[in-house]
């Protein structure tokens, strides 16, 4: 019987490549898989070509090892293959990672899981993009796309600094973006119902729930149940920023996550400054240009995009004592 064979995608920029070989061989060696197939990833090509050419070897599974921009374009191409993805956590998001439990910064122990793991079916987000100059282009993405102060807040941030401290770097871009008066002015129609008009600061469509520094952004998201949520930001002056500060830092990062605090939010009341929607496709378009972002990496500016999800398409390795 022909043993097992991985392919790993990684960005040379987030791995310590010597490092990682040494620990891929060894647990090749325990679980009995043949030699991994190293794939490159670059600025031109973030991992779609890469994992295209593992695919045409035909391997049995394709480790993702970068930051949330490799899981995603990784992710993009093994969508509806059946071939099973594994992550390896770089990078200061981890976003999916995160969202699924799983280890983060223990290199042995995400390769254990990766080639001796179980598989679990999880949705994945389909975009397609009208950009200010016409052009159409179409992704997948795991977590989020956001249009509004989220993808501003990403256009702002300084590259160098994060790479040096991480999610600190999006202080001074939150400052920066929270000056910004501008608002979205946007139609959308959810599910094919009447489309309605409505101004929002933000507009983030979530597979995921779960943000770096423990925000819990969407409560009810969960991965595999065929449907995204959305939040829509509307504050209106200090006092709306506060009723949304109080729904994601206290209701939902902390009493929502025991039982009691449940229990104190059975007659917790909805806020004018943040709506929650749920839906299986999403129609929007917008006023003006705004700045988008998939899984916390920016794609330039749209004007109008359809948002879908795609149920059970996605294989991931997670650690076979989770099912």
């Amino acid at each position: 019987m022909t043993a097992p064979r991985a392919a790993l995608v990684y960005n040379p920029i987030k791995v310590d490549l010597d490092a990682l070989k040494t620990a891929v061989a060894a647990q090749e060696t325990e679980s009995g898989w043949a030699e991994t197939l190293w794939l490159e990833t670059s600025v031109d090509d973030p991992g779609q070509g890469p994992t295209k050419k593992a695919l045409e070897e035909e391997v049995d599974l394709v480790i993702a090892a970068g930051g949330d921009g490799t899981v995603r374009a990784v992710a993009e191409v093994l969508g509806g293959t059946g071939v099973p993805i594994g992550l390896l956590p770089s990078g200061t998001g981890n976003l999916l990672a995160r969202n699924l439990d799983l280890t983060l910064d223990d290199v042995e122990n995400a390769l254990q899981t990766a080639f001796g793991g179980t598989e679990r079916a999880i949705d994945l987000g389909q975009v397609r993009i009208r950009h200010e100059d016409e052009k159409v282009t179409q992704h997948a993405y795991l977590v989020m796309v956001g249009l509004g102060l989220d993808a501003k807040m990403l256009a702002a941030t300084d590259d160098e600094l994060k790479a040096k401290v991480g999610w600190l770097a999006y202080a001074k871009a939150i400052a920066t973006v929270l000056r910004d008066k501008n608002q979205l002015r946007l139609r959308y129609s959810l599910d094919g119902k009447a489309p309605r008009n409505v101004r929002a600061h933000t507009i983030m469509v979530g597979n995921c729930g779960s943000l770096p520094a423990n925000i819990l952004l969407l409560p009810d998201a969960a991965v595999d149940d065929g449907l995204f949520d959305i939040v829509l930001l509307r504050p209106e002056g200090f006092f709306g920023w506060l009723q949304i500060m109080g729904k994601i830092f206290w209701e939902n990062g902390v009493l929502r996550r025991t039982a009691a605090g449940r229990r104190l939010m059975g007659s917790a009341r909805e806020v004018r400054a943040l709506n929650y929607l749920r839906g299986k496709e999403l129609v929007l378009r917008l006023r003006r240009p705004e700045e988008i972002e998939l899984d916390g990496d920016g794609f330039g500016t749209a004007i109008a995009m359809k948002t879908w999800i795609d149920p059970g398409a996605l294989k991931v390795r997670v650690p076979a004592d989770a099912n």
